[in-house]
């Protein structure tokens, strides 16, 4: 126990692609989020942030005392060198915790026109050693994110021959790119889209077949099954029960991705690593008895088959690639409770649709997940409806125990509510 307390705490960095999801990492256990400016990220598909939205998401997180990072880590051309100085320089007035960039000129802008915001770099910027590493931070970087293609032990070779008061961020959980540290031509030589540039269309999710040259339209199985052949389709990276081998090799920073992902696949992740590392930092032995109801709290969401990735030594082809390019979906997210209306109604804007007398959870941050019934639904005309057959829409929700459907069960501001399916088994 004592050698466990002087194990230092590491951040658990969480993705938000727009402010909603914002406010749920934050309730949801966030050390630091990672959010995306409308140009200058690798997620240009996603909704990201205005300039208005990101003032006011890095407000709402310092107030909770979590950080703000923002990513600016596309591999510029030089049309977007004038705008991307621009960028930085508005940057400057928001004051983030830190920009995320993987491309030298970036970083160069990133310093003259932020000076006082740190600067990260990137696993774009394919950083495998610790050369590379002490090599950003002798230009004034304070963090390096590692490729995903490194190795534990590779990790606590740099963690050895880097500066103690530098960091070292990896991924611990999401999605893996088939293209070495997410550098990818497929998108662009299909589409005419550059994932290096923020616009990948995601071609290794694909469908494909092989054709021999003089056999035009006969096309060769390779792998298959009854969806397709999915050659290129990675497993989804999970390393809750690694935790303690992330902490020996000396990650400062458990990085989850996800910047496409719902409130709910944030919540659902995010709440299990936080309990995790909490769990772990308090009794190992607590932590260890507890990794199946982490593993449990992970998959309600929607999630692929789970890998450890190159951690343990270079990963084989069963150990990474997935039979099907789709996700197993153990919940579905039905809102978020924005409001407790004076009738003590809880105010959600549903996502999915669901009925009055349906059985659905209450997800709390603070690890509980409390089952009830729909009891009544109200419009926001304050009519009574048995359900909300427009997407988005607006409508209070009474609910009640799921064993005693007479007893109120009331809800708070930033719940999630759900409903969990089941589904198929890692």
């Amino acid at each position: 126990m004592e050698t466990q307390k002087k194990i230092k705490r590491p951040e658990l960095l969480l993705p938000a692609k727009d402010l909603e999801v914002l406010r749920t990492a934050v309730r949801y256990g966030a050390d630091a989020v990672y959010i995306g400016g409308e140009a200058y990220g690798l997620r240009a598909k996603a909704r990201n942030f205005s300039p208005a939205e990101m003032a006011e998401g890095i407000r709402y997180a310092h107030e909770h005392g979590v950080k703000v990072f923002v990513t600016a880590n596309i591999l510029a051309h030089n049309g977007d060198l004038s705008g991307a100085e621009q960028y930085f320089g508005e940057l400057a007035q928001m004051k983030p915790d830190a920009v995320l960039v993987a491309d030298p000129g970036m970083f160069v802008l990133a310093r003259k026109r932020c000076p006082d915001v740190p600067v990260h770099i990137s696993t774009q910027a394919n950083n495998t050693n610790y050369g590379t590493f002490n090599f950003w931070f002798a230009q004034g970087a304070e963090r390096v994110v590692c490729a995903r293609e490194l190795g534990l032990k590779e990790i606590a070779e740099i963690r050895k021959n880097i500066p103690e008061d530098r960091e070292i961020e990896a991924f611990v959980h999401g999605a893996m790119c088939i293209s070495y540290s997410g550098r990818c031509l497929l998108s662009n030589y299909f589409t005419g889209r550059d994932a290096n540039r923020g616009a990948c269309t995601h071609p290794c999710r694909w469908k494909y077949a092989v054709m021999e040259e003089s056999r035009p339209g006969v096309y060769l199985p390779v792998e298959e099954n009854e969806r397709g052949t999915f050659v290129f389709n990675s497993r989804d990276l999970c390393m809750i029960d690694h935790i303690p081998d992330l902490l020996a090799a000396g990650v400062d920073s458990f990085k989850i991705e996800g910047r496409m992902k719902t409130a709910l696949y944030v919540a659902s992740v995010g709440r299990a690593y936080r309990q995790a590392i909490d769990d772990y930092l308090k009794d190992e032995a607590l932590y260890r008895e507890r990794i199946p109801q982490y593993m449990d709290a992970i998959r309600k969401c929607t999630y692929r088959r789970f890998t450890t990735g190159f951690y343990y030594g270079r990963p084989d082809a069963e150990s990474m690639v997935y039979d099907s390019n789709t996700y197993v979906n153990e919940a579905v997210f039905l809102g978020i409770v924005e409001e407790i209306t004076p009738e003590g109604r809880a105010r959600i804007m549903q996502r999915n649709k669901f009925c009055v007398g349906d059985r659905i959870e209450i997800m709390k941050p603070d690890g509980r997940d409390i089952p009830v019934i729909v009891r009544r639904m109200y419009n926001e005309e304050g009519v009574s409806v048995q359900s909300a057959p427009h997407p988005r829409q607006v409508v209070d929700l009474e609910l009640a125990a799921e064993d005693s459907p007479d007893t109120a069960v009331a809800a708070e501001p930033g719940d999630i509510l759900r409903a969990v399916t089941g589904g198929e088994p890692d």
